[in-house]
């Protein structure tokens, strides 16, 4: 293993070097001789000196680096140009850059992220995209027999984030669970039927179509005597 990664190191110096760039097969061919892991030294090596075709052996797929690069740019709100005078590159180049038509050496690669506020290595970091949409196979449902009611929380693990929204059903007869006063607001649209907001020694009522909202330092729950369904949300998450 350790001649592999010699090897490896002193092909990637020849290739900086002579800013050769490898296709897509000779470096699938000679990756699945060496099997280095993707997460060695040696991997990170390739990684700087042949980004635009080098391949997630393990997965089969291929970074978009000139996709990635041109995202950064338009981030910062250069145009190529501007890119290119910051970097001492021309147009030309940044322009073949982003298509993926030309590989930049390390050096130059270096120069052009350090333009964009980057280094290599966070650039390929690559971490998971964010969740946006969530569907019904995201969803995690409770039922409460006791209190004839069902929460579904639609957003996965939102405990971690500054609001908590969840759907609520609520039986005829149905019942939220008393929650003793904290931090927080609280956020309510009633969807179908009607609903009993109990805030302290008050009830307010709501039906469908209207919504409620109301700050957390007092006893509260929701009751409902034909039923009802509600969105609501908590900032903090408390459900």
């Amino acid at each position: 293993m350790f001649i592999i990664s010699k090897l490896f190191i002193y092909f990637y110096s020849q290739l900086v070097f002579v800013n050769f760039q490898l296709t897509r097969e000779r470096l699938r061919l000679f990756a699945s001789g060496c099997r280095f892991r993707p997460d060695s030294a040696a991997w990170r090596a390739g990684l700087a000196c042949c980004p635009a075709v080098l391949p997630d052996l393990y997965g089969g797929d291929f970074m978009n680096i000139g996709a990635k690069l041109k995202e950064l740019r338009v981030l910062k709100g250069l145009t190529q140009e501007e890119l290119a005078d910051r970097s001492e590159l021309s147009k030309g180049f940044i322009s073949q850059l982003e298509r993926n038509l030309t590989s930049p050496s390390i050096a130059t690669l270096t120069d052009i992220l350090q333009c964009l506020g980057t280094t290599l290595g966070e650039f390929f970091n690559e971490t998971p995209e964010e969740q946006i949409v969530f569907g019904k196979a995201d969803y995690f449902e409770k039922y409460d027999t006791d209190l004839k009611n069902e929460i579904k929380w639609i957003i996965p693990n939102a405990q971690k984030n500054v609001m908590e929204p969840i759907l609520l059903t609520l039986e005829a007869g149905g019942s939220t669970y008393p929650d003793n006063p904290h931090e927080g607001e609280e956020f309510g649209y009633v969807l179908q039927g009607a609903v009993s907001i109990h805030i302290g020694n008050r009830i307010y009522k709501a039906k469908k179509g209207e919504s409620f909202y109301f700050i957390s330092d007092k006893k509260h729950f929701l009751t409902s005597k034909a039923g009802a369904s509600i969105l609501w949300v908590s900032s903090p998450p408390s459900f």
